[in-house]
């Protein structure tokens, strides 16, 4: 009996999901004429492509602000030994 109410249950999340799937599709139409005609259009989702540019560009600052940080440190160190040096 219970194998029954697992295969029914399975079954109907099967037909949710068809259901969610077909709803989907209809309003979609639905929603490009409304859009076109309200002039707001929907926004494409960020690719693979400008997910891995903008990665790019955040890292890149990172390493820059870095740099600048090891750079000033470095000249602070040798300011440092140069004035250690000549007392």
């Amino acid at each position: 009996m219970a194998s029954h109410f697992e295969d029914a249950r399975y079954y109907m999340g099967r037909a949710v999901d068809h259901a969610k799937a077909g709803v989907r599709e209809e309003v979609e139409s639905v929603e490009q004429r409304v859009r076109k005609l309200t002039g707001t259009e929907k926004e494409p989702e960020p690719g693979r492509l400008e997910k891995l540019q903008a990665d790019l560009q955040e890292l890149e600052g990172r390493a820059e602000g870095e740099a600048r940080e090891a750079v000033e440190t470095a000249r602070e160190r040798l300011t440092a030994y140069r004035e250690k040096r000549s007392e």
